[in-house]
């Protein structure tokens, strides 16, 4: 079966095509970075505005290089949360109205489940159900959490960030450094000569979380961005952190990257997982890949890493994980409504 994916729930238009969710046909992203790179962050407004001119191209380039017909489609897949309101409106409405005119069912797929199943869009639902049960660390600009996965649609949250996803951390620290806009990979690139152990920068203690999850799987990253605030203003002269801005982009990423290893070692070390996987956009972050394969290989756990052009927000995770679904449940909605505040599960 062709499942057509959609994802608009931020700043990018996708759209992407699987076949048995695991052949990947087509994969388009429209990014929408130089928009609001001037704005130092996502402009709900401007976001959805940009989906609205976006979307048809976006969903006519992923037709055409997937060389099938609109007719070939069996499933139309569309993220509905959570998300911004205005972006994710513009995706499902789009993918109502190909569902009618084609005559096909259509499916919400939850953002996260989507991530989590990024690792696999290329292996298939098979792989997925064999690698169960596994620790997913999904961590990304707006999401940071632990997640014990046992099957498709079967999650149990274990932790989660108590105020900053480590991506929007990158995002400030790198505002404050004056390296710009995406945080994440500036920061990458200003830390790859740079000394990680040029200011300790800290890592939080967390003696609370909400009652259903264990403070010792949660994170909390305002902490060390309020210290590297501090450090440049009260530490460190202008003009040397003009020159040892490698060393502190290093230290930083450093703390925060550490910070997701210590908390990802002691969950699987406490579960008793064999298996771990990583997905968002920060996944794509050579340092914490490097950091988890050394893990594996020391702890001799299974890792699945995804390709880093699906780290991201892109509609291949939303289309696979649509195929996967289809094996084990027909839950198609066509009164399918957006939830930009959806959570990852129930607990």
């Amino acid at each position: 079966m062709n499942v057509l994916g959609i994802e608009t729930s931020c700043d990018e238009t996708a759209a992407a095509i699987v076949r048995n969710g695991s052949e990947l046909l087509s994969g388009v992203v429209y990014s929408q970075v130089a928009l609001h790179r001037p704005f130092g962050g996502v402009v709900p407004e401007i976001a959805s505005r940009s989906h609205v001119e976006q979307i048809p191209s976006v969903l006519e380039s992923a037709i055409h290089k997937s060389g099938i017909s609109w007719h070939d489609l069996g499933l139309i897949a569309v993220t509905n949360g959570p998300g911004l309101a205005g972006s994710l409106l513009v995706g499902v409405s789009a993918a109502k109205a190909l569902a009618m005119r084609l005559k096909v069912p259509i499916v919400g797929i939850n953002h996260l489940h989507a991530h989590i199943y990024s690792p696999f869009v290329c292996e298939g639902p098979e792989s997925f159900r064999n690698f169960c049960p596994f620790i997913s660390l999904v961590v990304s600009g707006g999401h940071t959490s632990l997640v014990l996965v046992n099957g498709i649609g079967d999650y149990k949250l274990l932790g989660q960030t108590l105020d900053d996803a480590a991506g929007e951390a990158f995002d400030k620290a790198a505002n404050m450094l004056g390296l710009g806009y995406p945080g994440g990979p500036v920061i990458e690139k200003t830390a790859e000569n740079g000394d990680v152990h040029f200011v300790d920068f800290p890592r939080a203690r967390i003696d609370y979380c909400p009652a259903n999850l264990n403070p010792d799987y949660c994170f909390s990253f305002s902490g060390v961005k309020t210290s590297l605030s501090y450090y440049l203003k009260n530490k460190i002269t202008p003009e040397l952190a003009e020159t040892k801005k490698s060393d502190i982009a290093a230290s930083f990423q450093y703390a925060v990257i550490s910070a997701l290893i210590a908390k990802v070692r002691l969950a699987m070390k406490e579960t008793g997982t064999c298996n771990l996987s990583v997905a968002g956009g920060v996944a794509a972050n050579s340092s914490l890949r490097d950091e988890l394969v050394e893990m594996a290989r020391s702890e001799s756990y299974q890792l699945k890493l995804p390709d880093r052009s699906l780290c991201g927000d892109n509609a291949a995770m939303v289309a696979g994980l649509a195929g996967a679904m289809s094996f084990v449940e027909q839950d198609m909605l066509f009164s399918l409504a957006i939830d930009p505040s959806a959570r990852l599960c129930a607990n």
